[in-house]
């Protein structure tokens, strides 16, 4: 029985980055051997232990054979005579499939360490194209080391886009795609992930609506960067130093949907895409399964994001349909997300991604005036039951108009 460190922690160990989690795979045994020495069992399809110590995974050798449609359609293979060999030929990239053993030697059957250093994303084999959850695994790995350079071979592109017209992307589940897509969201280039999907068709299978934005024009004295994709893609990217949050990247990549909705004749103007971008938010966040904070998110960024950019020119009625429109009196942390997607979005344009944006810290004035006027009438005249709602509403208009005349921002 011989035991090798495998996948991504041999891969980060290798690039310098710190290592988060160390899996094994284990040959010339079989799963009695390890329960006997003391290991739990915890993998249903295949067997996977937990070492009675360090408590990282222990995974047999196995080899895999296609048998059905989908990511879940394989027949899994394990004895004591499949070799590591055989076990690293059916991982996805080449960067994965090497191993290391006890004594620290590497084991790189496919020229993983090489593609390290030609900073290259490479299918292993043509059995690649048997896992289409890989087309979205290539993706979200290319977010996360294109910082260091990587791009995807022309090979696996090919593959990829093979896979693409073949329909294989069809038969992955809502809950797995929106597993890879909250990961890449979390990654220091997320719009490398979406870029790469589109480079291989991948993103019109999935993400239809933000696929659509690529192609329509915008007016190039306010979006120098034309392309509605592509400042779709800039305002992701200008989301990424402003907040760690899935659901901020997310409303930041989709709060325009509505501009793919526009007329062609009446381009490069967009009148009234924040409401038509609504429903286009609505079914992506079905289709993929978002979780709610961030399906909410994308819908309200759609609908107010223009009334956010236009923060200082809106009379007090209007603010106050803004911050009711929120529901910032129950959600004050929902507003600053929108503030924050607000801002990516301004900065998601070329030649702006620097730029000042002061309607943040107006509206936060104007809420924090709003707040201490509201508690104050309510305190002072003691209202209550029915009378609450538009005792609260002309207080905040009061509030709003004197902060606003004052210019206190």
């Amino acid at each position: 029985m011989q035991s090798y460190l495998v996948g991504g922690a041999v891969r980060d160990a290798l690039l310098g980055i710190p290592v988060k989690d160390r899996d094994w795979v284990v040959t010339g045994a079989t799963p009695q051997q390890l329960v006997d020495l003391g290991y739990e069992q915890v993998g249903a399809d295949f067997p996977v232990f937990l070492h009675p110590q360090t408590h990282e995974e222990y995974a047999l050798a196995r080899t895999e054979r296609k048998s059905g449609k989908g990511y879940q359609g394989f027949e899994c293979r394990f004895s004591p005579d499949i070799t590591l060999e055989q076990d690293l030929l059916r991982r996805d990239l080449t960067i994965n499939a090497m191993a290391q053993r006890d004594d620290g030697s590497l084991v790189d059957p496919y020229g993983g360490q090489q593609d390290l250093y030609n900073r290259l994303l490479r299918h292993v084999s043509p059995a690649f194209m048997e896992d289409p959850l890989r087309v979205l695994r290539v993706a979200r790995f290319a977010a996360r080391l294109a910082p260091l350079g990587f791009t995807v071979a022309d090979e696996t592109q090919t593959l990829m886009r093979d896979m693409v017209n073949a329909g294989e992307l069809d038969h992955l589940v809502p809950e797995r795609v929106w597993q890879e897509t909250q990961r890449a969201l979390q990654e220091k280039q997320p719009a490398t992930y979406f870029q790469v999907l589109r480079d291989c068709g991948a993103l019109k299978v999935w993400f239809a609506e933000i696929d659509a934005l690529f192609g329509v024009p915008q007016p190039p004295q306010h979006h120098p960067e034309i392309d509605c994709g592509v400042h779709a893609l800039m305002s992701l990217s200008a989301s990424v130093p402003l907040s760690d949050q899935v659901a901020v990247r997310w409303a930041a990549l989709t709060h325009d949907l509505g501009k793919a909705l526009t007329p062609p004749e009446e381009w490069p103007r967009h009148i009234a895409h924040e409401a038509r971008g609504v429903q286009p938010a609505k079914q992506l966040a079905k289709r993929l399964k978002a979780p709610k904070d961030a399906a909410e998110l994308s819908v309200l960024a759609s609908q107010w994001h223009t009334h956010v950019h236009r923060a200082q020119e809106l009379r007090p009625e209007t603010l106050l349909k803004l911050l009711d429109g929120v529901d910032v009196w129950r959600r004050p942390e929902r507003f600053e997300q929108l503030l924050l997607v607000a801002k990516a979005d301004s900065r998601g344009r070329t030649g702006f991604e620097q730029c000042d944006y002061p309607q943040v810290e107006y509206l936060q004035q104007a809420l924090q005036q709003a707040l201490t006027i509201t508690a104050k009438d309510v305190m002072v005249n003691g209202i209550t039951g029915a009378e609450i709602r538009p005792a609260l509403a002309e207080a905040r208009k009061a509030c709003l108009g004197s902060w606003k005349a004052a210019q206190v921002c």
